[in-house]
């Protein structure tokens, strides 16, 4: 499964980043947003990515301007020539020009050599353009990758919120629930002290007390964890967080009203989509190296030398004078048209092509997988959708029950009319249901964030806070 889509079917899998401390404040959730955008370290790496894009844009723009070579040197040295054929290999002959003497001598004398060369590739059959069309779109991927990103991080940090919203209201339930239980024991050891009820009542209602306690440090271990997931998103260390409960205490206006994938509108689909762009272009390119390429050159040289015109009859003809040496006396020019065609470059890049190919089917392939992926999920969430309204108006009508069965017990067992089994049993009713109401209302906006997710339209989701 591509990486780009592990966020839809993970929503709770989180990196780790940490850079500052955070005292308790009050967070919005587009707070959170804004600074994960800012501080998270994939993002800003990303955020290079283009830039480093967007100037290798520039410097292929720039790889038409034609070559312009400035040279010059002035040397020392002997100038014995020599009949015979020879090759600077690597560079490592001395271009020496001079008579063919009858034999060696050391007779040495100042030169120079100033040159200036224009080079231009003036017609490639298209493939400088090419290459810039090449870089503009992988410039657009790195683009929509970065854009691709944010829209998963959004996502993320919004998921680590909610389910920090709802372990912190799990936290309340628990507290009320032990609440609950030590006034339950107290009435009960008050009573067996008493005689009223027998001694075993006051050491299960001790019981109880303890297992609320143990259900509330649970809650708040859940609590601290979903609170550090959301500061290591945001790119902070998280101490203490008081998040914005007001919003999920109703449900969200637009639930169904927009359930159509749209393929361009979709940054992940999007960005897949660039990832084919980019591996046709490429094959365009391959294909513009079958051609030959047609250049323009000129060239002005002007040379200097210490040996005069008749060094070849008397070989004390010269001068060790460094200005007279490297003062030019004689010049050229030149200017021509070239064409250059490898012919066999054609047979080397024909695999390269087919290569290129299959890489872009490969890629169509994973673009119509990551289609089917989003429809299916998008499905899933309108389900869940459903199911999490469902629940959400069921979830009063429990919580109400479940506290009437409890006053009701609890009152009974005061006056001696129940067994303690019977109101521990109501105990634990209500906290069931309690626990059921505070993941209902969360499950409403988890299942509108998955919607939102699937669609790749965020703003459904966001614009109900």
């Amino acid at each position: 499964m591509p990486k780009a889509l592990l966020f839809v079917f993970t929503l709770f899998s989180f990196l780790i980043i940490s850079t500052e401390a955070v005292n308790a404040q009050t967070l919005k959730l587009k707070e959170a947003i804004q600074t994960a955008l800012t501080n998270y370290g994939t993002i800003k790496a990303k955020g290079n990515y283009v830039s480093a894009s967007q100037a290798t844009v520039q410097q292929v723009r720039r790889d038409y301007l034609p070559n312009f070579n400035l040279s010059a040197q002035q040397d020392y040295g002997t100038i014995n020539g020599q009949n015979g054929p020879s090759y600077g290999l690597g560079g490592l002959g001395v271009a020496s020009s001079g008579p063919a003497l009858d034999q060696q001598n050391w007779n040495a004398a100042f030169g120079a050599l100033y040159l200036a060369n224009v080079n231009w590739d003036f017609f490639t059959f298209g493939r400088i353009k090419e290459r810039i069309r090449v870089a503009e779109t992988v410039l657009k991927r790195d683009e929509q990758d970065l854009a691709q990103e944010k829209f998963q991080h959004e996502i993320r940090v919004s998921a680590a919120y909610l389910n920090l919203l709802a372990a912190q209201r799990l936290t309340k339930s628990q507290e009320k629930n032990l609440e609950r239980a030590t006034t339950f024991k107290n009435t009960a050891v008050v009573r067996a002290s008493n005689g009223l009820i027998a001694g075993v009542d006051s050491s299960l209602a001790k019981a109880e007390v303890s297992s609320a306690k143990i259900a509330l440090t649970k809650a708040k271990d859940l609590e601290q964890e979903q609170a550090n997931r959301l500061g290591v998103l945001m790119g902070v260390t998280v101490t203490d967080l008081v998040l914005d409960t007001a919003s999920i205490t109703r449900i969200p206006s637009q639930l169904f009203t927009d359930s159509t994938l749209r393929e361009n509108g979709h940054p992940i689909l999007q960005y897949f989509r660039d990832r084919i762009d980019v591996s046709n272009e490429q094959i365009k390119l391959f294909r513009k190296s079958f051609y030959p390429t047609f250049s323009l050159f000129g060239v002005m040289q002007e040379r200097g030398s210490g040996f005069n015109p008749g060094y070849l009859q008397n070989q004390a003809a010269f001068t060790k004078s460094y200005s007279e040496g490297i003062n030019p006396t004689r010049g050229n020019y030149l200017l021509g048209v070239g064409m250059v065609w490898n012919l066999t470059s054609i047979l080397r890049t024909k695999p390269q092509v087919r290569a290129q190919q299959y890489q872009s089917k490969g890629l169509q392939d994973e673009y119509e997988l990551v289609g089917q992926q989003l429809q299916s999920q998008l499905a899933l969430a309108n389900t869940k959708l459903k199911n999490a309204i469902d629940n959400y108006n069921e979830a009063p009508i429990q919580v109400k029950a479940a506290s009437d069965a409890y006053l009701q017990k609890s009152t009974l067992y005061k006056n001696g009319l129940t067994t303690i089994v019977d109101l521990t049993q109501t105990l634990f009713t209500l906290n069931r249901a309690e626990t059921d109401r505070d993941i209902a209302y969360n499950n409403v906006w988890q299942a509108l964030l998955l919607k939102s997710a699937s669609l790749g339209n965020f703003d459904l989701f966001i614009n109900e806070f």
